[in-house]
């Protein structure tokens, strides 16, 4: 199965940043306009780019719509959340030319809903977003913004959603989000066993190329680079032949 090297951009009013380990207090901002970086990620050769909204995280709306929207046309397929709570903002995401929508809160939240949204649109046009974090021995899964702990567990809803159909699995572990501490290559060996046919795009603390062969070894079908690619640790290009 092929194996997808996917630029990320965060956006916080209307600009591109990156919070440490899902900190909104720990924020940095970035002077490159998004659809600038959005299309030297296209010109770099990416066919996939992953959009978060992080104000509608957090908000439950879809603050940066306008932006996505305008970054859309680009030329690459865009895999975009952050603020989805209903099918109406699904529809919206793919009217602003989103090709895959990534699912978080609601996922967690509302499965029996979101397993009815994989029946009508499809295993492709959706994304599962369970992100993680190790507490008391259990994988737990934050939502909100990752500010608001829910009672499900990974190990819980990765297998359900996997009988339901999905294809496509993001997992960050959020204790490495943003600290260029390398994946919890653990974690996406786990995944990789427990839900073989799903997709697990593996995202947080990338820190270098071998980061990225190690994780596609672990069994990730995807990796999602943020911070190293805005501080210049290495290429896109080098990415995507690494």
């Amino acid at each position: 199965m092929t194996f997808v090297v996917i630029p990320a951009i965060d956006l916080r009013n209307g600009r591109v940043v990156r919070l440490k380990q899902g900190d909104y207090a720990q924020q940095t901002i970035y002077a490159t306009d998004p659809r600038e970086l959005a299309q030297s990620y296209a010109d770099a050769g990416a066919r996939w780019l992953h959009l978060v909204d992080l104000d509608g995280a957090r908000s439950g709306s879809l603050d940066n719509l306008a932006v996505i929207e305008s970054i859309a046309s680009s030329g690459m397929q865009i895999q975009a959340g952050g603020g989805v709570r209903g099918e109406d903002d699904v529809q919206r995401l793919f009217n602003a030319g989103v090709s895959r929508v990534v699912l978080g809160s609601v996922a967690i939240r509302e499965p029996e809903l979101v397993a009815g949204w994989l029946a009508t649109y499809g295993t492709e046009r959706l994304t599962i977003a369970l992100d993680t974090r190790r507490i008391d021995g259990r994988w737990a899964l934050p939502s909100a913004g990752w500010t608001e702990l829910e009672a499900r567990t990974l190990d819980e809803l990765a297998p359900w959603y996997a009988s339901r159909g999905a294809g496509h699995l993001l997992c960050t572990d959020i204790d490495r989000d943003g600290m260029l501490a390398g994946f919890n290559l653990d974690l996406y060996r786990h995944l990789s066993a427990t839900v073989p046919h799903m997709a697990v795009q593996a995202s947080g603390g990338v820190r270098s190329l071998d980061d990225i062969r190690a994780a596609r070894e672990a069994g990730a079908r995807a990796v999602i680079l943020g911070r190293a690619l805005l501080e210049g640790r290495f290429t896109l290009q080098d990415a995507l032949i690494c």
